[in-house]
């Protein structure tokens, strides 16, 4: 496959780690930091925002997983593309957001 095909994996991966935070503290009632908050990132948003943002973030995920190359399950590099994205995303906004909550 292409290398862009792997680089789009990655983004699915990026997309559907960070859908996860802003759906579940949407669904469950709770405000969170979202870019539409004043300040983006930092201020928090209300749980229909986070709900919504969390489903474009699936979308989105879901489009660059399917829509571009072939995807395949199992243990190849498709899946180690996007555990990749996922890891990364998810360090990454482990940092921001416990920066962001505990000062």
């Amino acid at each position: 496959m292409a290398w862009y095909v792997y680089l789009a994996h990655f983004g699915a991966g990026v997309f559907l780690a960070n859908g996860v935070p802003h759906f579940v503290n949407g669904i469950s009632g709770g405000s969170f930091q979202s870019p539409f908050a004043s300040p983006p990132g930092v201020g928090e948003s209300s749980p229909i925002v986070n709900v919504i943002w969390g489903i474009v973030n699936f979308v989105i995920g879901y489009l660059l997983l399917i829509g571009v190359g072939s995807f395949k399950c199992g243990l190849n590099l498709d899946i180690c593309s996007i555990g990749l994205g996922v890891l990364v995303t998810g360090l990454t906004l482990a940092w921001h957001f416990g920066r962001v909550r505990n000062g």
